[in-house]
Protein backbone atom coordinates (compact mmCIF):
# COMPACT_ATOMS: atom_id res chain seq x y z
CA UNK A 1 0.00 0.00 0.00
CA UNK A 2 3.04 2.39 0.11
CA UNK A 3 2.84 5.36 2.30
CA UNK A 4 -0.56 6.91 3.48
CA UNK A 5 -0.47 8.88 6.31
CA UNK A 6 2.66 11.00 7.83
CA UNK A 7 3.57 12.28 11.22
CA UNK A 8 4.87 15.75 11.14
CA UNK A 9 6.94 17.30 13.88
CA UNK A 10 9.80 20.14 14.86
CA UNK A 11 11.89 19.62 17.55
CA UNK A 12 15.15 21.09 19.24
CA UNK A 13 16.00 24.92 18.96
CA UNK A 14 13.62 26.39 16.65
CA UNK A 15 15.78 27.43 13.37
CA UNK A 16 14.09 30.02 10.42
CA UNK A 17 12.78 27.76 7.51
CA UNK A 18 10.95 25.24 9.47
CA UNK A 19 7.59 26.82 8.97
CA UNK A 20 8.92 26.78 4.95
CA UNK A 21 9.76 22.99 5.30
CA UNK A 22 6.39 22.33 7.40
CA UNK A 23 4.50 23.87 4.34
CA UNK A 24 6.76 21.87 1.53
CA UNK A 25 6.05 18.45 3.75
CA UNK A 26 1.86 19.00 3.31
CA UNK A 27 1.73 20.52 -0.14
CA UNK A 28 3.74 17.92 -1.77
CA UNK A 29 2.25 14.89 0.44
CA UNK A 30 -1.37 16.43 -0.52
CA UNK A 31 -0.12 16.35 -4.15
CA UNK A 32 0.47 12.45 -3.89
CA UNK A 33 -2.23 11.65 -1.98
CA UNK A 34 -0.77 11.22 1.35
CA UNK A 35 -2.23 12.44 4.51
CA UNK A 36 -0.36 14.42 6.90
CA UNK A 37 -0.82 14.95 10.69
CA UNK A 38 0.81 17.88 12.27
CA UNK A 39 2.35 16.66 15.87
CA UNK A 40 2.82 19.85 17.97
CA UNK A 41 5.49 19.99 20.70
CA UNK A 42 7.92 17.41 18.95
CA UNK A 43 8.29 13.87 20.69
CA UNK A 44 6.37 15.18 23.72
CA UNK A 45 3.80 15.98 21.44
CA UNK A 46 4.05 12.36 19.89
CA UNK A 47 4.20 10.70 23.28
CA UNK A 48 0.68 12.50 24.33
CA UNK A 49 -1.15 12.29 21.26
CA UNK A 50 -1.16 15.72 20.68
CA UNK A 51 -1.78 15.75 16.96
CA UNK A 52 -4.30 17.25 14.07
CA UNK A 53 -4.80 17.44 10.23
CA UNK A 54 -3.06 19.10 8.31
CA UNK A 55 -4.38 20.22 4.87
CA UNK A 56 -3.01 22.22 1.67
CA UNK A 57 -4.66 25.35 3.06
CA UNK A 58 -3.36 25.18 6.66
CA UNK A 59 0.15 26.20 5.63
CA UNK A 60 -0.74 29.05 3.74
CA UNK A 61 1.81 31.88 4.15
CA UNK A 62 4.04 29.54 6.16
CA UNK A 63 6.97 30.41 3.70
CA UNK A 64 8.10 33.85 5.23
CA UNK A 65 6.91 33.11 8.68
CA UNK A 66 9.93 32.53 11.58
CA UNK A 67 9.37 29.85 14.41
CA UNK A 68 7.54 26.59 13.73
CA UNK A 69 3.93 26.77 14.04
CA UNK A 70 3.75 22.92 15.30
CA UNK A 71 6.24 24.22 18.29
CA UNK A 72 8.88 22.62 19.90
CA UNK A 73 9.57 21.30 23.45
CA UNK A 74 12.37 18.91 25.22
CA UNK A 75 10.63 15.40 26.22
CA UNK A 76 12.79 13.74 29.29
CA UNK A 77 9.88 11.20 29.16
CA UNK A 78 11.34 10.27 24.91
CA UNK A 79 15.12 10.18 26.00
CA UNK A 80 13.58 6.69 27.74
CA UNK A 81 12.97 3.37 26.45
CA UNK A 82 9.63 3.27 27.88
CA UNK A 83 9.20 6.91 26.32
CA UNK A 84 9.81 5.83 22.63
CA UNK A 85 7.33 2.75 23.10
CA UNK A 86 4.55 5.17 24.19
CA UNK A 87 4.64 7.37 20.88
CA UNK A 88 5.37 4.13 19.00
CA UNK A 89 1.91 3.14 20.31
CA UNK A 90 0.68 6.16 19.11
CA UNK A 91 2.30 5.83 15.92
CA UNK A 92 0.05 2.53 15.57
CA UNK A 93 -3.13 3.79 17.03
CA UNK A 94 -3.20 6.69 14.64
CA UNK A 95 -2.41 4.51 11.58
CA UNK A 96 0.72 7.00 11.03
CA UNK A 97 3.13 4.86 8.65
CA UNK A 98 6.15 6.97 8.74
CA UNK A 99 7.33 10.55 10.53
CA UNK A 100 8.97 13.26 8.85
CA UNK A 101 11.31 15.11 11.65
CA UNK A 102 12.74 18.76 11.49
CA UNK A 103 15.23 19.70 13.70
CA UNK A 104 18.94 18.72 14.51
CA UNK A 105 20.96 15.64 15.42
CA UNK A 106 19.10 14.97 18.62
CA UNK A 107 15.95 15.02 16.58
CA UNK A 108 17.77 13.01 14.43
CA UNK A 109 18.55 10.42 17.42
CA UNK A 110 15.37 10.48 18.75
CA UNK A 111 13.58 9.06 14.84
CA UNK A 112 16.29 6.35 14.91
CA UNK A 113 15.14 5.46 18.27
CA UNK A 114 11.40 5.40 17.05
CA UNK A 115 12.60 3.70 14.08
CA UNK A 116 13.63 0.21 16.22
CA UNK A 117 9.89 -0.01 16.97
CA UNK A 118 8.86 -0.18 13.11
CA UNK A 119 8.34 3.20 12.37
CA UNK A 120 9.82 4.61 9.60
CA UNK A 121 11.62 8.11 9.74
CA UNK A 122 13.14 10.80 7.77
CA UNK A 123 14.85 14.25 8.86
CA UNK A 124 15.39 17.35 7.48
CA UNK A 125 18.40 19.36 9.08
CA UNK A 126 16.99 22.42 10.60
CA UNK A 127 19.53 23.98 13.00
CA UNK A 128 21.63 27.58 13.24
CA UNK A 129 24.67 25.77 14.67
CA UNK A 130 25.04 24.11 10.74
CA UNK A 131 26.60 21.37 12.20
CA UNK A 132 25.11 18.47 11.25
CA UNK A 133 27.72 16.61 9.62
CA UNK A 134 25.81 14.48 6.27
CA UNK A 135 24.91 18.20 4.76
CA UNK A 136 26.61 21.21 3.91
CA UNK A 137 24.39 23.60 4.85
CA UNK A 138 21.06 23.46 7.60
CA UNK A 139 18.17 25.52 7.29
CA UNK A 140 18.56 28.05 9.49
CA UNK A 141 22.33 29.05 9.34
CA UNK A 142 21.92 31.86 6.60
CA UNK A 143 19.32 33.79 8.11
CA UNK A 144 21.21 33.59 11.58
CA UNK A 145 23.80 34.91 10.06
CA UNK A 146 22.47 37.36 8.61
CA UNK A 147 20.52 38.99 11.79
CA UNK A 148 24.50 38.77 14.00
CA UNK A 149 25.88 40.57 10.96
CA UNK A 150 23.13 43.65 10.89
CA UNK A 151 23.58 43.72 15.06
CA UNK A 152 27.25 43.45 15.04
CA UNK A 153 27.08 46.42 12.17
CA UNK A 154 25.07 48.47 14.38
CA UNK A 155 27.49 47.71 17.29
CA UNK A 156 30.21 48.69 15.24
CA UNK A 157 29.50 52.37 14.73
CA UNK A 158 29.09 53.15 18.56
CA UNK A 159 32.58 50.90 19.12
CA UNK A 160 34.35 53.31 16.38
CA UNK A 161 32.79 56.49 18.00
CA UNK A 162 34.35 55.79 21.72
CA UNK A 163 37.12 53.65 20.80
CA UNK A 164 36.14 50.50 22.09
CA UNK A 165 36.19 46.99 22.03
CA UNK A 166 33.13 44.70 21.56
CA UNK A 167 33.01 41.38 22.17
CA UNK A 168 29.98 39.55 20.53
CA UNK A 169 29.28 35.70 22.02
CA UNK A 170 27.30 34.09 18.90
CA UNK A 171 25.14 30.65 18.99
CA UNK A 172 26.68 27.24 17.36
CA UNK A 173 26.93 25.21 21.29
CA UNK A 174 30.05 23.11 20.23
CA UNK A 175 30.53 24.66 16.78
CA UNK A 176 32.29 27.88 15.51
CA UNK A 177 30.11 27.56 11.93
CA UNK A 178 28.44 30.38 12.55
CA UNK A 179 31.38 32.41 14.47
CA UNK A 180 33.64 32.25 12.03
CA UNK A 181 31.37 33.03 9.11
CA UNK A 182 29.94 35.80 10.91
CA UNK A 183 33.06 37.01 12.14
CA UNK A 184 34.63 37.21 8.02
CA UNK A 185 31.45 38.68 7.42
CA UNK A 186 31.59 41.37 9.75
CA UNK A 187 35.86 41.91 9.36
CA UNK A 188 36.15 41.22 12.70
CA UNK A 189 39.60 41.47 14.80
CA UNK A 190 39.93 38.09 16.54
CA UNK A 191 36.93 34.82 15.96
CA UNK A 192 37.38 32.45 18.69
CA UNK A 193 35.82 29.12 17.40
CA UNK A 194 35.79 25.70 19.35
CA UNK A 195 37.25 23.81 17.32
CA UNK A 196 40.77 25.41 17.06
CA UNK A 197 42.59 26.27 20.21
CA UNK A 198 43.90 29.48 20.73
CA UNK A 199 47.18 31.29 22.37
CA UNK A 200 45.39 34.28 24.28
CA UNK A 201 48.58 36.14 23.82
CA UNK A 202 49.65 35.25 20.53
CA UNK A 203 45.93 35.38 18.95
CA UNK A 204 44.12 37.77 20.72
CA UNK A 205 45.93 40.28 22.49
CA UNK A 206 49.02 40.60 19.76
CA UNK A 207 46.42 40.39 16.87
CA UNK A 208 44.66 43.68 18.76
CA UNK A 209 47.90 45.33 18.77
CA UNK A 210 49.07 45.06 15.44
CA UNK A 211 45.63 46.52 14.48
CA UNK A 212 46.56 49.55 16.67
CA UNK A 213 49.88 49.84 14.83
CA UNK A 214 47.98 49.97 11.95
CA UNK A 215 45.80 52.34 12.59
CA UNK A 216 42.78 50.76 13.98
CA UNK A 217 40.91 52.84 16.99
CA UNK A 218 38.12 50.37 17.45
CA UNK A 219 37.92 46.18 17.30
CA UNK A 220 35.58 42.95 17.05
CA UNK A 221 36.25 39.81 18.71
CA UNK A 222 33.32 37.05 17.65
CA UNK A 223 33.46 34.55 20.59
CA UNK A 224 31.65 31.15 19.69
CA UNK A 225 29.30 30.30 23.11
CA UNK A 226 31.42 27.07 23.42
CA UNK A 227 34.33 28.87 23.81
CA UNK A 228 32.60 30.73 26.04
CA UNK A 229 31.75 28.50 28.22
CA UNK A 230 34.67 26.52 28.37
CA UNK A 231 36.71 30.00 29.37
CA UNK A 232 33.84 30.64 32.31
CA UNK A 233 31.88 33.19 30.16
CA UNK A 234 32.69 35.89 27.81
CA UNK A 235 32.71 38.49 30.63
CA UNK A 236 35.67 36.59 31.72
CA UNK A 237 37.18 36.45 28.96
CA UNK A 238 36.67 40.84 28.23
CA UNK A 239 38.16 41.44 31.71
CA UNK A 240 41.22 39.35 30.61
CA UNK A 241 41.18 41.42 27.81
CA UNK A 242 41.23 44.73 29.69
CA UNK A 243 43.90 43.48 32.19
CA UNK A 244 45.88 42.99 29.51
CA UNK A 245 45.87 46.18 27.34
CA UNK A 246 43.38 48.25 29.26
CA UNK A 247 40.61 48.36 26.62
CA UNK A 248 37.27 49.76 27.42
CA UNK A 249 36.04 45.82 26.30
CA UNK A 250 32.38 45.68 26.33
CA UNK A 251 30.23 42.38 25.72
CA UNK A 252 27.04 41.93 23.58
CA UNK A 253 25.51 38.28 23.77
CA UNK A 254 23.00 38.08 21.31
CA UNK A 255 21.20 35.09 22.07
CA UNK A 256 18.18 33.86 21.10
CA UNK A 257 17.26 36.82 18.87
CA UNK A 258 19.36 34.99 16.30
CA UNK A 259 17.27 32.19 16.07
CA UNK A 260 14.31 34.75 14.79
CA UNK A 261 12.56 36.49 12.70
CA UNK A 262 11.66 35.86 8.57
CA UNK A 263 13.88 33.39 7.41
CA UNK A 264 15.57 35.20 3.98
CA UNK A 265 15.46 33.60 0.48
CA UNK A 266 18.13 30.55 0.82
CA UNK A 267 16.57 29.12 3.92
CA UNK A 268 13.02 29.51 2.39
CA UNK A 269 14.15 27.55 -0.88
CA UNK A 270 16.42 25.22 0.95
CA UNK A 271 13.37 23.96 3.28
CA UNK A 272 11.05 24.50 0.31
CA UNK A 273 13.30 21.65 -1.84
CA UNK A 274 13.72 19.33 1.20
CA UNK A 275 10.29 19.04 3.23
CA UNK A 276 9.60 18.02 -0.61
CA UNK A 277 12.10 15.49 -1.36
CA UNK A 278 11.51 14.07 2.09
CA UNK A 279 8.04 13.06 1.28
CA UNK A 280 9.37 11.98 -2.22
CA UNK A 281 11.63 9.55 -0.89
CA UNK A 282 9.02 8.11 1.38
CA UNK A 283 6.46 7.98 -1.35
CA UNK A 284 9.29 5.87 -2.90
CA UNK A 285 9.78 3.37 -0.50
CA UNK A 286 13.22 4.63 1.36
CA UNK A 287 13.20 5.21 4.95
CA UNK A 288 15.14 6.10 7.57
CA UNK A 289 17.05 8.74 5.86
CA UNK A 290 18.35 12.17 6.98
CA UNK A 291 17.83 14.56 4.27
CA UNK A 292 21.69 16.44 3.42
CA UNK A 293 22.57 18.62 0.29
CA UNK A 294 26.07 18.40 -1.10
CA UNK A 295 27.39 21.43 -3.45
CA UNK A 296 23.76 22.06 -4.29
CA UNK A 297 22.72 18.69 -4.73
CA UNK A 298 19.61 17.32 -2.52
CA UNK A 299 21.00 13.90 -1.34
CA UNK A 300 19.65 11.12 1.34
CA UNK A 301 21.69 9.09 3.75
CA UNK A 302 21.07 6.28 6.14
CA UNK A 303 20.34 7.27 9.27
CA UNK A 304 22.61 5.61 11.48
CA UNK A 305 25.46 6.60 8.37
CA UNK A 306 24.42 10.06 9.19
CA UNK A 307 24.30 10.04 13.03
CA UNK A 308 28.33 8.58 12.87
CA UNK A 309 29.48 11.47 10.52
CA UNK A 310 31.51 13.94 11.81
CA UNK A 311 32.07 17.63 10.56
CA UNK A 312 34.84 19.92 11.52
CA UNK A 313 35.24 23.68 10.23
CA UNK A 314 36.08 23.91 7.10
CA UNK A 315 39.89 25.12 7.00
CA UNK A 316 39.49 27.18 4.38
CA UNK A 317 37.03 29.54 6.19
CA UNK A 318 39.13 29.66 9.40
CA UNK A 319 42.06 30.49 6.83
CA UNK A 320 40.50 33.11 5.78
CA UNK A 321 39.39 34.63 9.02
CA UNK A 322 43.23 34.32 10.03
CA UNK A 323 44.83 36.40 6.78
CA UNK A 324 42.16 38.94 6.52
CA UNK A 325 42.45 39.54 10.32
CA UNK A 326 46.53 40.60 9.30
CA UNK A 327 47.35 36.80 10.53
Amino acid sequence: MGVQRIGLLTSGGDAPGMNAAVRAVVRTAFVNGIEVLGIRRGYNGLIHGDVFEMEHKTVNGLTGRGGTILYTARSPEFATDEGVQRAAKTCKFLGIDAIICVGGDGTFRGARDLSKYNIPAVGIPATIDNDIACTNYTIGFDTACNTAIDAIDKLRDTMQSHERCSLVEVMGRNAGHLAAYVGIAVGANVILVPERPYDFHNDVIEKMRRSRIHGHNHFIVIVAEGVAEKEGDSHQIARNIADEIGLDVRVTILGHIQRGGQPNARDRVTASRMGRHAVEILRDGKINRVIGIQDGVLQDFDIDEALLMEKDLQETMYDTARILSLS
